[in-house]
């Protein structure tokens, strides 16, 4: 195949019968709230969102027949590489969906699929969805109750788990036909429980034929995958997306990244579950024919860079907390370097920096000293980093802040954010080819934004159209109907403005919006980076003061993670630096906290005076704060799967603490 074949180029899909490529299920409505229910697409007459619309197994097949040969799927085994061509991938996924249907796998029912990223889980998915079945990841955090409920919701007839500790989780459940382990050795045998080997050739009786007539009795405005919301309130919604929600967007996007086939390389390592982390590892790079590795599973616990290092990538997404994560490391190795050597350093970051403001503003203005401070500085950090392959490097699922992102804008890293949800197949605008730090980019091609009742200052609920937005909420019409408005416009629940070139800005979450007793509207999140941004030693902030009378903070300072990802006692070294510049003993938060230590407690003080002093009005500033005595974390709950802070929940376990803030201030009036 050449090279320059462009993934716009699309050749018809040979198939069993008649093109079914321009088949659709009849349907009216542009929702569904029923797993069986196909809806009406949002097409465009002509241009962006009039493409023709496409099954998975179409958008496969095509890539198969221009890359087949090409590497899928990377994975470690025993310590070394072994590779899945995306024709041999195409073929598990046949396979795997002959098992599903031999298992019993009923159309529409869920195959619940719980573990870390890997070839099983993408095969899992793959060929649940050519069998007929409704692809459903569930969060490897989730406790049993929650896996409970969303094998429930989604009428799992099959559950596939990585290891013993996700199996325990749901080896109770009831109307399971089948439960697959696909790592490690069984630890017991049941009639219902299968190694992955096993699975695989449990359908060696059912016919090419038979997969076939299911293969092309599925349409692409028919539901095929589901993606749980984590629920910060109440139970988790099942947001219902149909091939075409999938493949519509997978291919709009990635066409934006690289019009050609079979040169992208990505890192799989965020939760598969995660409607982001699903439509850039799976189905992006398959619209791209693209190469997979994956990570090991304490990705996020350190090792990430390491196959970073190792892999290389083209393409790069971080949730905002592993860009932090990575800034902070990299801060405390500056800060034990010579004189000369820091010196240097920020010297070209300022070069840096500039010249990537200047790229950003389309000046292209080069800097003097930029060719040197790129070879001495930025090649060598990129290098260590992994990235040095990079042409795209995002953001998204979470608010950063903009001491982030002109970080890594200094060392020639731009990290460009994105911006959407679940229920719009992940992306709504992206800062593909042109960005604004801050800002998270233009609408994809093919989608409408609309900004509903917007104030005097322009700010407006950020409303969604296009092929991206989701059927609806599964078994949940109330909700859908909510999400939804009469005409099919999707609302975020999002604030948000444009400035003069149509970039979207966010500016606040409506249900985030803290409503004082004074019935003043504050959006938490810029005066939490604020704070975060004047004590870096802080790595927390949250904001509370919701139908009260003042604001006040609940702050954790930043600490040691152990092997589970659970914050320890043990200051960071970025705090501990802190402690030995001002003279403090201590080397652990409950040090700190026992000692109130003053150097520590008037940097918090002083900090806060500096973000209080440019709050727009009295109301706005943070008048009482409390230091917590553990870090948040994914396993204490407060962090949600993509590290966003599960607000309702930390008011639930702080409610005490926050009391007490309110009670002694009400006696000292």
């Amino acid at each position: 195949m050449s090279k320059t074949l462009k993934s716009g180029e699309h050749k018809a899909v040979p198939l069993s019968t008649s093109n079914l490529a321009t088949t659709l299920a009849p349907a009216k409505e542009l929702w569904s709230s029923s797993r069986d229910k196909a809806v009406r697409l949002r097409m465009e007459n002509s241009g962006p969102g009039s493409e023709t619309p496409m099954t998975i197994h179409q958008m496969f097949l095509e890539t198969v027949e221009w890359c087949g040969d090409k590497p899928a799927l990377v994975s470690k085994t025993d310590g070394r590489w072994v590779t899945l061509t995306w024709r041999e991938y195409y073929e598990e996924c046949r396979t795997a969906a002959k098992s599903f249907l031999k298992l019993g796998l009923e159309r529409f029912h869920g195959v619940g699929i719980l573990g870390f990223n890997s070839p099983e889980w993408f095969i899992s998915d793959v060929g649940c969805i050519f069998a007929g079945g409704l692809a459903t990841g569930i969060y490897t955090t989730n406790s049993p109750e929650a896996c409970q409920y969303v094998a429930a919701n989604c009428e799992a007839d099959v559950l596939v788990v990585e290891n013993q500790k996700q199996l325990d989780k749901i080896l109770k459940l009831p109307h399971l036909k089948a439960i697959i382990q696909y790592k490690g050795e069984l630890q017991q045998k049941a009639p219902f429980l299968y190694t992955w080997a096993e699975f695989m050739k449990l359908g060696e009786d059912v016919s090419n034929e038979q997969l076939n007539a299911v293969i092309d009795s599925l349409r692409s405005n028919e539901c095929c995958s589901l993606i749980y919301t984590s629920g910060t309130t109440g139970n988790p919604k099942g947001v219902m997306l149909s091939h075409d929600n999938i493949s519509w967007t997978a291919r709009t996007v990635f066409k934006m990244i690289n019009e050609n086939y079979g040169e992208e390389v990505l890192v799989s390592y965020l939760p598969l579950s995660h409607v982001a982390a699903q439509m850039i590892d799976i189905w992006g790079c398959m619209s791209l024919g693209g190469t997979i590795y994956f990570a090991d599973p304490d990705a996020l616990k350190g090792s990430l860079v390491n196959t970073l290092k190792e892999v290389r990538p083209t393409g790069f997404l971080g949730v905002p907390r592993v860009w932090e994560k990575m800034q902070e490391k990299m801060k405390a190795a500056g800060s034990k370097a010579s004189p000369l050597k820091k010196r240097l350093a920020d010297w070209a970051k300022s070069v840096g920096l500039q010249y990537n403001y200047s790229v950003m503003n389309g000046e292209n203005a080069v800097p003097w000293g930029f060719m040197l401070s790129n070879n001495l500085v930025f090649k060598r950090v990129r290098a260590g980093l992994g990235l040095d392959r990079c042409t795209f490097c995002c953001t998204g699922a979470a608010p950063i802040t903009k001491d982030t992102l002109e970080y890594f804008m200094s060392l020639n890293i731009p990290v460009k954010e994105l911006y959407g949800m679940s229920e719009s197949s992940g992306p709504h605008t992206v800062s593909i080819n042109q960005y604004r730090i801050g800002s998270c980019g233009k609408v994809m091609p093919g989608c409408k934004t609309k900004l509903d009742h917007p104030d005097e200052d322009g700010n407006g609920e950020i409303c969604f159209w296009g092929r991206h937005v989701f059927m609806g909420y599964l078994n949940m019409p109330d909700k859908t109907v909510e999400a939804l408005d009469e005409d099919g416009w999707l609302h975020s629940g999002d604030l948000g403005k444009h400035d003069k070139d149509d970039f979207l800005y966010i500016t606040g979450r409506i249900k985030e919006l803290i409503i004082t007793a004074g019935g003043e509207n504050i959006p938490p999140v810029p005066i939490e980076d604020a704070v975060k941004t004047e004590v870096p030693i802080i790595s927390n902030a949250m904001l509370i003061g919701d139908k009260l009378k003042f604001l006040s903070m609940m702050l954790t300072l930043k600490c040691e993670m152990d092997d589970n990802g659970e914050p320890t006692d043990d200051l960071s070294p970025e705090v501990l630096d802190f402690c030995q510049q001002h003279g403090v003993k201590s080397t652990k938060v409950s040090e700190v906290l026992a000692n109130k230590e003053p150097a520590i407690y008037k940097a918090i003080q002083e900090g806060m005076e500096r973000v209080n002093a440019r709050s727009t009005s009295n109301a706005q500033k943070v008048q009482k704060w409390i230091v917590l005595g553990r870090d948040f974390s994914v396993v204490g709950g407060e962090l949600g799967p993509t590290l966003k802070l599960r607000r309702p929940v930390v008011v639930k376990m702080y409610q005490d603490e926050i009391n007490e803030l309110y009670t002694a201030a009400a006696e000292q009036q």
